[in-house]
């Protein structure tokens, strides 16, 4: 199995991988708040661990994954006190809030799927996890770490910090904590600011509420990750993932509940991405600078030039290392585009180039076509290999260590698609004649795009107006354009296939001859 390393985020360094239970990891993830569409933000967490659980299924680890869905408890602005953002939802669209639930989850699994995120091994609702919340809160209670306050019970960070570090996840102190804290009313329950709520009390305008020992009321949003991660995963797992937006004071606060309620802070690698940025500022529903998914994929905002279909906007996400800022354009996503075309191309090529030599993809059941194999994101079960078949030249050696290396070293994606860059040019020198590759080349490079391209990046070829839904129309009728070009040209109607030409280019279409004949692509 080959070592795989990580940026853990408690401990600042990137580290090698060494799972608690040899050959199994547990992984969770923190899902959305559903009370609107999935946005470009949403979609960052998405891909980055959907790439994560495939890379480890693919380095031959069994992998349980759990993402939640937060449905209740999460209040504006991140805070303690205020409207729940689902019941908030509901009282404007005058619906019950588990049909906001209902509705915005349902949306968020679609985009997911358009995106080919597969879907967890466990997907848990807070709402669905009260009876076990409840019992966390009284572990914590007995503990001496909460205090019950009118009905409500607030972790008690200062006496915490006194056993313990409040703050050893982001690196902040308990007086920084106490700076950044809002002053919002109502906080007069609280014995300080910076603590925080495992159970609020429901005021008589609250829909959301369940019984518990303290009365009526809702959890906090921090305890129901706490909660399902040791339902799921144990006391211990392996790694947690979210935005870095998170990092403070979502799994600061997971931490002490962790440490309060069993003993242990309970994961061993944090892993956080960075964050989608647009004009240079923060993504999201709170700013309202946003584009939602089903906005992006239809180009109805007024920030998009274009629509740009579910693909290309994964692989905009993969071009950036997930720790590293990415910063939405058009001029980008344009560019992603331009890009997944050459990589999907090539595929097409290699495909063409092998199928004299008796060299067919590998994708397991599909006749060569991944789309079939992951129609719902799940990973096609092929483990990596480890060594390379005899005859295979330096160059393609050099691009097959460079994938592994690349994405084994704390899934550095850029630099993966880099190597698979290098892949495209010698696939376009074997179909220029200035470059020979052998039959163990071809199997290597196939093999490298069926596994990496389309199974651990969760790529595929829908990219373009030739591969969506109807794109055998399309492809049907540009067969027969070029069929009466070839014709025009064959005749030495020299004008005329030019012509053919220029209106196919000025509709969108380049057209290039090729010694095997014309090809085309949309521009």
């Amino acid at each position: 199995m080959r070592e795989l390393y990580l940026s853990d985020s408690l401990s600042r360094s990137k580290k090698l991988f060494i799972p608690i239970h040899e050959g199994r990891v547990g992984m969770y993830v923190c899902g959305p708040t559903v009370y609107g569409d999935a946005h470009l933000g949403h979609a960052r967490p998405g891909v980055t661990y959907d790439v994560l659980q495939k890379l480890l299924r693919h380095l031959g680890y069994k992998v349980r994954y759990v993402r939640n869905i937060t449905d209740v408890g999460h209040l504006e602005h991140d805070a303690d006190e205020g409207e729940d953002k689902i019941a908030k939802k509901a009282r404007l669209d005058q619906l019950e809030p588990m049909e906001v639930v209902q509705t915005y989850t349902f949306r968020y699994h679609e985009a997911m799927r358009e995106l080919n995120v597969a879907p967890p091994s466990i997907e848990p609702r807070a709402s669905g996890h009260i009876i076990e919340q409840i019992e966390t809160v009284k572990k914590i209670l007995d503990a001496g770490y909460a205090y019950v306050s009118n009905g409500s019970v607030y972790f008690d960070v200062r006496k915490y910090n006194e056993d313990f570090h409040y703050g050893v996840l982001s690196g902040r102190n308990i007086d920084e904590t106490m700076e950044g804290t809002r002053n919002l009313d109502g906080q007069g329950d609280k014995r300080a600011p910076h603590d925080f709520a495992l159970w609020k009390k429901a005021e008589p305008q609250h829909i959301m509420r369940w019984p518990s020992p303290w009365g009526e009321g809702f959890p906090g949003w921090h305890l129901e990750c706490s909660t399902m991660s040791e339902k799921y995963l144990g006391r211990e797992f392996d790694i947690h993932g979210g935005g870095m937006d998170l990092l403070f004071p979502h799994h600061e606060c997971e931490i002490a509940q962790n440490e309060a309620s069993r003993g242990t802070q309970g994961v061993h690698y944090w892993v956080h991405n960075n964050l989608i940025t647009i004009e240079g500022k923060k993504m999201g529903k709170s700013l309202g600078n946003f584009i939602t998914l089903p906005e992006l994929f239809s180009g109805n905002h007024p920030k998009l030039a274009k629509a740009y279909a579910p693909m290309t906007v994964r692989f905009f996400i993969l071009q950036a290392h997930y720790r590293g800022t990415l910063d939405f354009s058009n001029e980008a996503l344009q560019a992603a585009e331009k890009a997944l075309d050459k990589i999907m191309g090539a595929y097409e090529d290699l495909k063409k180039l092998a199928a004299p030599l008796g060299i067919k993809p590998t994708v397991k059941g599909t006749e060569g076509n991944p789309a079939e194999a992951m129609a719902y994101g799940e990973y096609v079960d092929d483990t990596a290999p480890d060594t390379l078949p005899e005859g295979v030249s330096p160059e393609v050696a050099a691009v097959f260590n460079g994938v592994y290396d690349a994405l084994c070293d704390d899934m550095n994606t850029p630099v993966a698609l880099a190597h698979f860059f290098d892949a495209v040019k010698l696939t376009n020198g074997a179909k220029d004649g200035a470059v020979k590759l052998s039959a163990a080349d071809y199997e290597v490079l196939l093999r490298l795009w069926d596994d990496i391209v389309f199974g651990v990046l969760g790529l595929r070829g829908e990219h373009s107006a030739a591969a969506s839904s109807d794109g055998h129309v399309v492809k049907g009728l540009m067969d027969i354009v070029l069929k009466e070009r070839a014709e025009a040209k064959a005749a030495k109607d020299w004008a005329r296939s030019d012509a053919i030409r220029d209106a196919l280019k000025a509709a969108g279409v380049t057209v290039k001859d090729t010694k095997n004949g014309a090809e085309w692509t949309i521009d």
